[in-house]
């Protein structure tokens, strides 16, 4: 398929009584479809990875296009100019987590990435950084706990931050660190404590939410078995 049969084939799935709960969920709706994510997953999988079809569907600036795009996309192929072409065009929640997770936490440059994005101004740039982040937690197999606490330092950095879309983030970011093992987890309490102690709304916010999950029985249970095994 080339960009012009996916979109119209996302189109022919497409459901636009879908997009009012959209919009509730503070997606911007305004370029969107309403194709669920089951139906995107099933589609992108029915292609395979396809780099050039995924940039010219992030171009053509449709919503599911563009979270398509982030499927499709090889992160071994993906350059910084067009992770920063893609970064910079962010304009809703849930395609910044989609890309974030699909895509960007998967290539060379997610921790250099994750880590300039999230001193970024622009809220969604940001977000980017902090959601590439949680996603590094889950899917960065490679990394040592030592990428993981460069993280958590920008994370205690940028806590202040009350805007929605930012603190959700970071806070994200912090819980997930913090549930990948024992060592991390006792580190990511202390960055909460450090965090809680700032004083701020949004600092007050993200540490008391996170130590409530990462000091809770199933959070310890888990890492506790994980680790005996």
């Amino acid at each position: 398929m080339d960009a012009e049969e996916v979109l119209a084939r996302l189109e022919s799935i497409s459901d636009r009584t879908r997009l009012e709960g959209m919009s509730r969920y503070g997606i911007k709706v305004n370029d969107a479809l309403g194709v669920s994510m089951p139906e995107m997953r099933a589609l992108a999988k029915s292609l395979g990875k396809d780099h050039i079809l995924a940039m010219e569907l992030w171009r053509s600036g449709v919503h599911e296009a563009r979270i398509m795009a982030s499927l499709l996309a090889d992160p071994h192929i993906l350059i910084e100019e067009q992770m920063e072409e893609m970064v910079r065009g962010l304009d809703s929640w849930d395609v910044c987590d989609q890309c974030c997770s699909n895509l960007f936490s998967r290539t060379p440059m997610a921790m250099r990435k994750a880590l300039e994005w999230s001193g970024r101004e622009d809220e969604f740039q940001k977000r980017a950084g902090f959601a590439t982040m949680a996603a590094l937690a889950v899917h960065g197999k490679k990394l040592g706990d030592e990428d993981l606490l460069l993280l958590l330092e920008a994370v205690v950095e940028e806590s202040d931050d009350d805007r929605d879309y930012v603190r959700k983030a970071v806070n994200w970011a912090l819980r997930q660190i913090g549930k990948r093992n024992l060592h991390l987890n006792g580190m990511a309490i202390g960055a909460a404590e450090r965090i809680l102690v700032k004083g701020d709304r949004a600092s007050r916010w993200i540490a008391s939410d996170a130590l409530r999950e990462l000091r809770g029985e199933a959070v310890q249970e888990r890492l506790k078995s994980r680790q005996g095994r």
